[in-house]
C-alpha cells in the first residue's frame, strides 16, 4: 500500500494527494484514494461525498478507519500546523504523509492526538 501512496502522490503533482486506509486488527486492508476537494499543493480536503461514501464502506465491512493519508509536494513529510489543526476531530486514525519534494520519496507516519505530533513505525509485512 506504500507504493500505491506512492504513486498516488507522484501523479497528483503538484498538488497534495490525499486518501484513506482502512485496517482490521491494526493490519492495513484496504486503501482508498481519494479526491483533494482543495486542488492545492499547501493544503487538502478529502472530497465530502467521497468520505462519506468510504467510511461508509469502511462501517459496512467491520473494518476501522485504520489511516489518513497525503502528500507533501515541496516540503519534508512532517505534520504542518493545518495538518496538526485538521486532526483535531480525527484523533484515532495514524496520519501517513508521503513526502515527494526530492526525487526518492519519503514515507512517514505519526499519532496526532490533541495537538500532540508522535512519529510512529510502519511495518511493513
Amino acid at each position: 500500500m506504500i507504493d500505491e501512496m506512492v504513486a498516488h502522490a507522484r501523479a497528483e503533482v503538484p498538488n497534495e494527494c490525499c486518501g484513506m486506509v482502512a485496517s482490521q486488527g491494526g493490519t492495513a486492508v484496504k486503501l482508498f484514494r481519494t479526491t483533494n476537494a482543495m486542488a492545492s499543493p499547501l493544503r487538502y480536503e478529502i472530497e465530502p461525498r467521497e468520505q462519506l461514501r468510504v467510511l461508509t464502506e469502511i462501517e459496512d465491512a467491520g473494518w476501522e478507519l485504520g489511516a489518513i493519508y497525503h502528500s507533501h509536494v515541496r516540503s519534508d513529510p512532517v505534520p504542518s500546523q493545518t495538518d496538526i489543526n485538521l486532526a483535531r476531530g480525527w484523533p484515532d486514525p495514524i496520519y501517513v504523509i508521503v513526502g515527494v519534494a526530492g526525487d526518492e520519496a519519503d514515507v512517514r507516519a505519526f499519532a496526532i492526538v490533541d495537538g500532540r505530533v508522535d512519529e510512529v513505525e510502519l511495518e511493513v509485512v
